[in-house]
């Protein structure tokens, strides 16, 4: 189970978007993984896809539900505002 599954049982989003930004969010810690950030340590780990999740879900909710922009604004924000 993701770390965004427990955020989406709350939500009201369709069972097709919530299934899109569960993959955007697998998608985005897949980036970060392979990128060798230290936000993918187990240190950081747990704390770093809460970001993407939240992020994920309150760019949903303004609208967007493409997997990848959802995936890629996620990463830019995570590394951008926690470098």
């Amino acid at each position: 189970m993701t770390t965004i599954a427990p955020l989406l049982a709350q939500s009201a989003f369709d069972p097709e978007v919530i299934e899109i930004l569960a993959a955007a969010f697998e998608d985005a810690w897949a980036a970060i993984e392979k990128s060798g950030s230290s936000l993918a340590s187990p240190r950081y780990k747990r704390v770093a896809q809460e970001i993407l999740a939240k992020r994920i879900i309150e760019t949903a909710q303004h609208g967007e539900h493409d997997r990848q922009r959802l995936s890629e604004d996620a990463v830019t924000y995570l590394t951008q505002s926690y470098k």
